[in-house]
């Protein structure tokens, strides 16, 4: 049978898809979405009503590429309203999130008169299923899934109804898995989840991210630990000097901000003021000098004035961070956010975001160049840069580098890096042997 995925959303969705793709592999082939397939699966975002939109919009595509077709639509969209994804012409199956022996089973099965809905409550979610570990298409990084769910309230997310509340894989569980991983090949690991700094404190006994990450370090299994993204309340000291003092884990850190402004923050429920965030990045910074750190920045959410957004263009400049994912504010049903006065018009949320990430660029090129002239070590990914063929890859501070030469996928080698052009810095390779010291 031809199967195509398509995935919306974020990089747990990401994952998600990966491993189903894994599961089928062996008894099925696999065809680009936009090909004629025996069976479509379409991996769900609902974290805005937009993204319901493109799923469904997804659907249709499906059945114009093959009528005849199984569709099955699966994530948080169909996990938060099976009922609404069932109704959408063409859907076969709906199936929640962790139901993964479901969607196989109705990948094989005959399509109904009648479409059918397999999804379970989240909210009595407890622990996490561990459906294995993939690298990203694309990518030589493999995502490992330690974490599902959220606690927090945000008044704009949907996510902890989508996805129920934080729970965490049991630490030998996760050793495993690392171990697994490095048995394949994989030179690094990014630990992920959707509340990744929330993990352990559902275990018994408890522990924590810092515990786990220095648990991973120890064992030595794996070249680089990378961190997925942080809330900013959930960044300790003790993790900041772990990672000072480690050659494993990566220097990056992404940490979310959302809004550059008090009355933004409190509006959105975030659980931290704009002075606690710049005192964070100013002790990552310390202790990580040449560390990237990244945000996450909503622009437009309702009541922002123009006063505070300049005033937020202003703070985010100031801050040592080094690049931004900037989203303009969309909103979505069920949310706390809807209910707010003073939207922000749609052009004008455009705009703002438009001048949010031109800075956002402006600080990745001034980090960037800051290495022109530095050697260091660079894990080849899969990609290749159209223009030119280019291997490109990361350095552990996650500098984008488009490798000039013949060198070879998921190897670290030692690079001279040169100017930097769009979005990648140019690098030269020196050495593929990388015992020696890199300055």
């Amino acid at each position: 049978m031809r199967i195509a995925i398509t995935t919306l959303g974020c990089k747990i969705n990401q994952y998600d898809s990966a491993v189903i793709q894994n599961r089928l592999e062996s008894k099925h082939s696999f065809v680009p979405f936009d090909d004629a397939a025996d069976c479509y699966v379409i991996n769900t975002c609902t974290v805005t009503d937009r993204a319901d939109w493109q799923a469904r919009q997804l659907v249709r595509r499906a059945k114009r590429r093959n009528p005849l077709a199984k569709v099955l639509v699966t994530g948080c969209y169909a996990q938060v309203n099976p009922d609404e994804v069932a109704r959408v012409a063409g859907v076969d199956y709906v199936v929640g999130l962790n139901r993964l022996d479901d969607l196989l089973r109705f990948v094989d099965a005959a399509p109904l008169e009648q479409t059918q809905v397999a999804v379970s409550d989240v909210k009595r979610e407890r622990g996490v299923p561990v459906l294995g570990t993939r690298a990203l298409p694309g990518h030589t990084r493999a995502f490992l899934k330690i974490q599902e769910g959220c606690n927090y309230t945000c008044t704009y997310c949907i996510i902890p109804t989508a996805r129920g509340l934080s729970r965490s894989v049991m630490p030998r569980e996760v050793l495993e898995q690392v171990r697994q991983l490095a048995d394949a090949g994989y030179q690094e690991i990014v630990l992920t989840g959707i509340h990744l700094g929330g993990y352990g404190q559902d275990l018994q006994p408890k522990l924590d991210l810092t515990a786990l990450v220095e648990q991973i370090a120890e064992a030595g299994l794996m070249s680089r630990i990378r961190l997925s993204s942080l809330d900013p309340r959930e960044v300790p000291d003790r993790l900041l000097d772990l990672m000072a003092s480690s050659q494993t884990i990566c220097p990056h850190l992404h940490i979310c901000a959302q809004a550059g402004d008090d009355a933004i923050l409190k509006a959105m429920r975030r659980n931290y003021d704009t002075a606690y965030y710049r005192d964070l990045l100013a002790r990552v910074h310390e202790r990580l000098p040449e560390a990237a750190i990244g945000s996450d920045v909503i622009v437009g959410f309702p009541g922002e004035s123009g006063a505070q957004f300049d005033a937020s263009l202003k703070y985010f400049d100031s801050l040592p961070l080094t690049y931004f994912h900037v989203f303009p504010y969309s909103s979505r049903r069920g949310t706390v956010a809807t209910t707010l006065a003073d939207p922000v018009p749609l052009a004008e949320k455009k705009l703002r975001a438009q001048r949010m990430r031109e800075l956002g660029a402006r600080k990745k090129e001034e980090f960037c160049a800051g290495f022109t002239g530095r050697r260091v070590a660079v894990l080849v990914e899969g990609k290749s840069d159209k223009a030119s063929g280019a291997r490109r890859g990361f350095s552990r501070n996650y500098l984008p580098v488009a490798i000039d030469g013949a060198v070879l996928t998921n190897r670290e080698v030692a690079v001279r890096l040169g100017e930097y052009r769009n979005g990648w810095l140019r690098g030269r390779v020196e050495q593929t042997n990388l015992s020696a010291n890199l300055s």
